[in-house]
Formats: structure tokens, sequence, C-alpha cells
């Protein structure tokens, strides 16, 4: 899923590994084997569950293992695709510079900084290809994709993670949970814990140890909600010539802002935070003071090795503190 370039080609690729899909096929195989003993009961909504888990689990592991790889070889003159399943022969195309006569860079409403090229072809068909890995360089690709196929008027797409703009922006300005909202959630994490306790003595019943036990975990978890409910906000990152400007919320709403410099930054990686590599990558900073500073959500593991790339050029770190 590079859009390396070699000589004057674009590669853009789209698809997980063989080995990828294998994990994931496993994984999945094994939730579902996991309600197969339900099928030897004689109670007929563990059947239905246990033959609807396994259908699901099928369905899965068959999506997973025809998925497409594709990828696109964009030369000066022409566009080669190429598009392979697993078990199915490779699929090739060619569109000439001629067929071309329109270009757009539709953004995802998945991911705020993630382009595709949607090429308009002369015969009225749309062509859209894998993603841009490179984010920080998407405007200079399209325009040279654009004087490449002579396609004229093509407008620039906004991507806040350009390393054209001034600044950098990774995430959302961060705002505090209302004071309305906050209250709410405190009385319904009380009310939930109380639930069962009340619902005992109105049934006359004595209630029992697990029934007391939730009062006071309602209340330390209402107590943790109006403390610290805008520490889940997450972080906005603003990453200049010379420094990252990070900033979060305390517990109780108030903005807090760190600066991280070159001279700051012990290593940079990048880290999968979540349950795929094509969606959940964020960049890591440690600093020589120990702190560890974990970016907003980029994207796919190269999407955010070109983060990382763009940041260890802003700041000047050192070759040997790069991990990415």
């Amino acid at each position: 899923m590079d859009d390396a370039t070699t000589s004057n080609d674009i590669r853009l690729r789209e698809g997980s590994s063989i080995a990828q899909r294998l994990v994931m096929s496993g994984f999945a195989a094994a939730v579902a084997l996991c309600f197969t003993p339900g099928l030897f009961t004689h109670d007929t909504l563990e059947v239905i569950i246990s033959v609807v888990a396994l259908l699901l689990g099928a369905a899965f592991v068959g999506g997973i293992m025809l998925a497409p790889a594709v990828v696109w070889i964009i030369t000066p003159d022409e566009i080669l695709i190429g598009q392979q399943r697993p078990f199915g022969k490779l699929r090739t195309r060619i569109v000439t510079r001629d067929d071309v006569t329109g270009l757009q860079v539709p953004g995802s409403k998945r991911a705020k900084a993630r382009f595709q090229l949607a090429f308009t072809l002369a015969s009225g068909e749309r062509l859209t290809s894998p993603p841009i890995s490179d984010v920080t360089h998407v405007r200079e690709t399209v325009a040279r994709i654009a004087e490449q196929f002579g396609v004229p008027n093509v407008e620039a797409p906004v991507n806040p993670l350009d390393a054209s703009n001034p600044e950098m922006h990774l995430g959302e300005p961060l705002e505090p949970f209302s004071a309305r909202d906050i209250r709410i959630v405190a009385l319904t994490a009380v009310a939930m814990s109380a639930v069962p306790y009340a619902y005992k003595l109105w049934r006359g019943l004595s209630p029992g140890p697990v029934d007391i036990m939730l009062l006071p975990i309602g209340a330390i978890a209402a107590f943790a909600v109006h403390r610290y409910a805008n520490l889940v906000t997450g972080a906005f990152w603003i990453i200049r010539q010379g420094d990252i400007r990070v900033e979060r919320l305390w517990g109780d709403g108030k903005p807090r802002t760190d600066y991280i410099e070159g001279r700051d930054v012990k290593t940079i990686t990048v880290e999968r935070r979540g349950r795929s590599e094509d969606e959940h990558c964020i960049v890591v900073i440690r600093t020589h003071s120990g702190q560890r500073f974990r970016s907003p959500r980029i994207g796919s593991r190269l999407e955010a090795r070109a983060v990382g790339t763009e940041i260890v050029r802003r700041l000047g770190i050192a070759p040997e503190n790069n991990q990415i």
C-alpha cells in the first residue's frame, strides 16, 4: 500500500497480505467455533444461536479471504491497474492518457486525511484508485498527475496533514463536555447500580452480596465520570517547524498544553492502537524525561509512517532516534 515513486511512476496499493488475512480468518474461525457446543444441546435457542454464529463466522472468513488486492501504477502516459483475488488470476487493465478527461480527489468519510484519485474517462466511466498513503504530499501528487494527464482545473484537496501547510493538524480542536452531560452520565451510573437492589426490595426479597456491592461501585463510577470525564477527549496536535503543540484537557475541563521540541525526543515510533493496521495506527513520541505522547488516530501504518517522517524532518530528530 505504498505510493512510492520509482522514476516517474506512482504506485498505489490496497488489500491485506495473505499473512494478515490468515491471522484475521483464524481469529474469526476460533470465535465461531466456540459456539459449536450449542449444536449438541437440546435447547432450541442455543442451537439457533450456534448456527447463526457459525454462519456469520463463515461469511466473515470468506469475505476476508476473497477480498481482492488492487495495485495501480501511474506512469506519465498511462495507468496500469492490477487486481487479484487470493485464489484467482491476475486481472489487468490499461488506461491511456487520452482516455482520461477528468480528475477529482474525494476524501474519506471515515478518515479525514485519506484521499483517493477519481478519474473520469471519455466513455463516462469513473475509476477510483486505492488511497494515497503518503498523506503529507497529497497536493503535490495530485498536481503532478493532473499535469501528466493534461487535466485542467483540478481542485486541490483540503488536507490538514499536507507538508505544504505551515501547521499540520492531527485530530480536532478540543471542547470539554458540558456540565449537564456529565451530570446525566453520572446519575445514570448511580441509577443503573441501584436498580438490582431496588428491584429486590420491591419484590420483598433480600438483596444479595452482588446487589449490595453494586451500590458503592455506582457511586465510584459517578465520581470518576464527574472528575475525569474530560480526560477521554483525546489530544489535538499542531505540528510546526521546530516543535509540536499538544493540546489536551484536564479532568475538570481546563486546557493543558505541552510542547515537544527535537531535543526533547528520545524515540519516535508508529504503533497500532486498535484492531486493524489499515485504520488504527498512530505516532508515539517518547521524551528523555520519560513522557509518552500518543497522537490522534491517523490511519494505516504507511499513512502514519508518512506523518512520522514529516515530524522527524520538522523537528530535526537525529536518525538514531527515528524508529519509523
